[in-house]
């Protein structure tokens, strides 16, 4: 009796076997249906309930939600204060944005173009480093380095440059506020954070950029600068824009930065959480939601027309 059942689970995983190696179409489907089915229905599905959330509004009185198709909720999204908040997030994407790939270009074209052997390895070891550690003991340290009794703030006043705080930081550190509480605080953490997600796809760009093509730019007698902008430069855009897109989507949608490290002011995140979890007002909290949808899906949009996915 066991040698028939062994000789019939044989039979059918051979011919299972020779069933998926003739139809190797079949064989990718059945790889792709598992996280196929929980990208569609754990992912999509809260991300299609959180739009159907968000077309329901809010009994001002009873602060009952009424289940009928309204865009009363998103007009709430154009009053002053819900407008600053939007605004808000998207000028300091943009600013971490831009200053991450002013910080990591040079140092990711240092890694493409000089960095060999052991030294390439310490590259990627020290961009990689920050991310093996816990995302909180990052933005904590941070937050005790910006303090008023920090290192930064003593190493301020150390070299009496506490003017240099106060006249072009527009904060009075010294004695008084800190930049653990300050929009500048919150900017330097994000680009802490996020630089990483930047250096890491401009220096795959540069990598596909031919030595050659800048070696000729010079015999044709253009300057570094000239190089710069009109052959290094848009060869390497592609990496630049596809680092922009962690850098700036991570920025608009982060809840935990500005909490810990920012003011009174809020951010999209801190919005969502405040009108769900305090407010209780769920169809805002679900519009503020598709706020970042939407604009990362023009941004990936424009980002595809530029070929920044090949540099991903």
């Amino acid at each position: 009796m066991s040698d028939t059942v062994d000789t019939r689970t044989g039979g059918f995983l051979t011919g299972l076997s020779d069933t998926l190696w003739r139809r190797p179409k079949l064989l990718v489907f059945l790889l792709i249906l598992p996280p196929a089915l929980w990208l569609g229905i754990i992912y999509l599905g809260s991300l299609f309930a959180l739009l159907a959330q968000s077309f329901f509004s809010i009994d001002e009185f009873t602060g009952i939600i009424q289940y009928e198709f309204t865009l009363k909720t998103y007009g709430e999204l154009l009053r002053p204060s819900n407008f600053d908040i939007i605004i808000r997030t998207v000028v300091m994407s943009a600013a971490v944005t831009v200053g991450a790939a002013v910080i990591g270009f040079p140092v990711a074209y240092y890694a493409a173009r000089y960095a060999r052997g052991k030294w390439k390895a310490i590259f990627y070891l020290g961009v990689m480093m920050p991310l093996w550690s816990s995302y909180l003991v990052k933005v904590y340290s941070w937050k005790l380095i910006l303090a008023k009794e920090g290192i930064l703030n003593w190493l301020f006043e150390t070299l009496h440059l506490g003017w240099l705080l106060n006249a072009y930081l527009s904060i009075p550190v010294i004695g008084g506020n800190s930049l653990s509480v300050s929009t500048t605080g919150t900017f330097l953490v994000f680009l802490y954070v996020w630089l990483p997600f930047m250096i890491l796809p401009i220096q795959a760009s540069l990598e596909r950029v031919p030595h050659s093509m800048l070696e000729a730019s010079g015999d044709l007698g253009a300057h570094p600068a000239q190089t710069f902008r009109h052959v290094l430069f848009p060869l390497a855009l592609p990496g630049v824009i596809a680092g922009s897109i962690f850098t700036f989507s991570l920025t608009l949608g982060d809840y935990i930065i500005p909490q810990i490290v920012g003011t009174s002011r809020r951010f999209i995140g801190q919005a969502v959480y405040a009108y769900q979890g305090t407010a209780g007002n769920i169809p805002l909290a679900a519009a503020f939601a598709v706020v970042p949808i939407l604009l990362m899906a023009v941004y990936l949009w424009m980002a595809k027309r530029q070929g920044a996915f090949d540099a991903l």
